[in-house]
C-alpha cells in the first residue's frame, strides 16, 4: 500500500455486530467484526464516514442484510496481503451468493490441490469479510469451519443466503 493513500474507516452498526470498515484511496480495504479475529492491523484509521467508498460500502453491506442485494459492486484495495493470499480472495469474490466451495475446491481452482490449510489460512485472514465472501467456505463434507467473525456469524450469513434452512 503507497504510504501515501487515505486510510480511512467508519463503523456500521449490522444485524450481527458492530462492523469497521475501511477505505483507502485504491477502494475498500477492509470489513471487521468488532473483536473478530485478524481484525484491522496497526495502522492509523481516521474517521470519516463521509468517504463515497466507505458511504457506498454501507449502503451495500446495508442492502445485503435486508435481503436486498446479492453482489456488491465496490472498488476492493486487496494490497494488504500477500500474493497467494490475494490469489485465495480473488477466487472468493466469484463464489456465487447461495453458493458454497471447499477449501480443497479453491485449492484445485488456484493449481494448488494439495495446499488446502495454506487456502484455509489465507481464508481466514480474508479483510474484507462479507463482501469477499469467506463464509460460503465449508470444511469436508460441508462442515461449518472457521470464521473470524465467529460460527455463530458464518452460520447467521449462510442463512441469510438460502444455503442453510435451519
Amino acid at each position: 500500500m503507497n504510504m501515501n493513500d487515505e486510510r480511512v474507516c467508519t463503523t456500521y452498526q449490522g444485524p450481527l455486530g458492530q462492523m469497521l470498515l475501511a477505505a483507502t484511496d485504491a477502494g475498500l480495504a477492509g470489513v471487521w467484526f468488532t473483536g473478530q479475529r485478524h481484525g484491522p492491523v496497526d495502522v492509523e484509521w481516521r474517521e470519516d464516514a463521509s468517504q463515497p467508498v466507505l458511504r457506498e460500502a454501507v449502503a451495500q453491506v446495508a442492502a445485503y442484510f435486508a435481503g436486498e442485494r446479492t453482489a456488491f459492486d465496490l472498488p476492493l484495495d486487496l494490497q494488504a496481503g500477500t500474493a497467494f493470499q490475494r490469489s485465495v480472495w480473488q477466487e472468493l469474490i466469484a463464489i456465487p451468493r447461495g453458493g458454497t466451495t471447499s477449501y480443497a475446491e479453491l485449492g484445485r481452482r488456484l493449481g494448488r490441490p494439495q495446499a488446502a490449510r495454506a487456502v484455509g489460512a489465507a481464508v481466514g485472514r480474508n479483510p474484507i469479510s462479507i463482501v469477499v465472501p469467506c463464509h460460503r467456505v465449508l470444511g469436508t463434507g460441508g462442515a461449518l469451519t472457521g470464521y473470524a467473525g465467529g460460527l455463530e456469524r458464518k452460520t447467521a450469513l449462510l442463512r441469510l443466503e438460502g444455503v442453510l434452512r435451519h
